[in-house]
């Protein structure tokens, strides 16, 4: 076993051990705190350009599932406590080692992600690297900064997902989404066709969709705004379902504004359903945050329990929805999925 080391950008240096990739990579270091679904997390490509800290202790356990496999592996390295060298499990097709070796991806176990966490917590999501020897200057990890996430996530060409029992048919803009999301609508009866992010608001009326669904994906929504410009163009033609980074984006296209948070939201966070008496255990992967007052035509639908940020909002006039959780994912007992039959409601005029 080789060593290996994280380095922050303030020179915190974690010494562990290496496994995957045989590299060092620079990224934007955040935590996750699912018990489960590491499998998701790895090829979630809204971790597009970041190192990824799991605080479950044992990763690994159950190996790696092809059909759980969600999107491209975007993430730049992998920090756990321990890695489980022999998973056991009846789908398991192989081990998590060779996966990130697969994907070129660097990673260090041995490392106490409890404390590592707190430092997170505390300071804010910071740079760091992981290397195999420790660096003199730091000033490279500092100066790292993501761009471009949208544009390398977002698929090439366009495609179609049949439902078996069609209802309506949808338009996804792909921000970076997963394939759980075109799952899920494909359950409620929507054939998907998936475009490229670039794709102009015409381009998308023109397939006469019934609806239109924004997808989550990477990085900061304010540096898309060719795209921002694209989805005001759709807001009021077509039923918006915004997911995610596409639920920040929509919200910047009628006026509001955003804020990045000091350590994100990944893993399990409450949203409470304003209105109902419900709590939801949502899946969550960003960075920023809608600012709740600033949507001129946005009605707040759930909210954050932790911290009070947004977690929804509806357009009722513009029979818009969007959440900034995964709706796609049930982290908790009461699933989220309701999202996708509201929105089946407003293509059925249904308000």
């Amino acid at each position: 076993m080789r060593k290996a080391y994280l380095v922050l950008q303030d020179g915190t240096v974690f010494e562990g051990k290496g496994f995957g990739a045989a590299c060092g990579n620079i990224g934007e270091l955040v935590f996750n705190t699912a018990v489960v679904g590491y499998i998701e997390n790895l090829t979630d490509p809204a971790y597009y350009g970041q190192i990824l800290v799991q605080t479950f202790p044992m990763i690994g356990n159950y190996g790696m599932i092809e059909a759980d496999i969600q999107g491209k592996c975007c993430v730049k390295g992998y920090v756990v406590r321990e890695w489980c060298e022999k998973p056991s499990n009846f789908r398991c097709e192989y081990d998590l080692d060779t996966f990130l070796k697969n994907q070129g991806v660097p990673g260090i176990y041995g490392v106490d992600t409890r404390e590592l966490t707190r430092i997170l917590r505390d300071k804010g999501t910071m740079n760091a690297m992981i290397t195999d020897t420790v660096p003199q200057d730091v000033a490279p990890i500092k100066a790292y900064t993501i761009s471009g996430g949208v544009e390398a996530v977002t698929c090439n060409e366009i495609a179609t997902y049949p439902a078996e029992k069609e209802q309506y048919k949808v338009v996804m803009m792909d921000f970076g989404g997963k394939r759980y999301l075109i799952d899920e609508l494909n359950k409620v009866g929507c054939t998907v066709t998936v475009v490229p992010a670039s794709t102009k608001a015409d381009e998308v009326l023109a397939m006469n969709p019934h609806g239109v669904v924004l997808s989550a994906g990477p990085g900061n929504p304010c540096e898309n705004t060719a795209i921002i410009t694209e989805i005001g163009k759709l807001f009021g033609k077509k039923p918006i379902l915004a997911i995610g980074l596409g639920h920040q984006m929509l919200a910047l296209s009628q006026g509001g504004q955003v804020i990045k948070l000091p350590h994100g939201h990944r893993g399990g966070q409450p949203a409470k359903m304003i209105g109902v008496d419900a709590t939801y255990i949502t899946a969550q992967n960003h960075g920023y945050a809608v600012v709740s007052d600033t949507v001129e035509n946005g009605v707040i639908t759930f909210y954050n329990l932790n911290d009070n940020t947004c977690e929804g909002l509806e357009y009722k006039e513009a029979k818009a929805i969007s959440v900034q959780f995964n709706p796609e994912s049930t982290s908790g007992p009461r699933s989220t999925a309701l999202i996708f039959d509201r929105f089946v409601n407003l293509m059925g005029g249904n308000n």
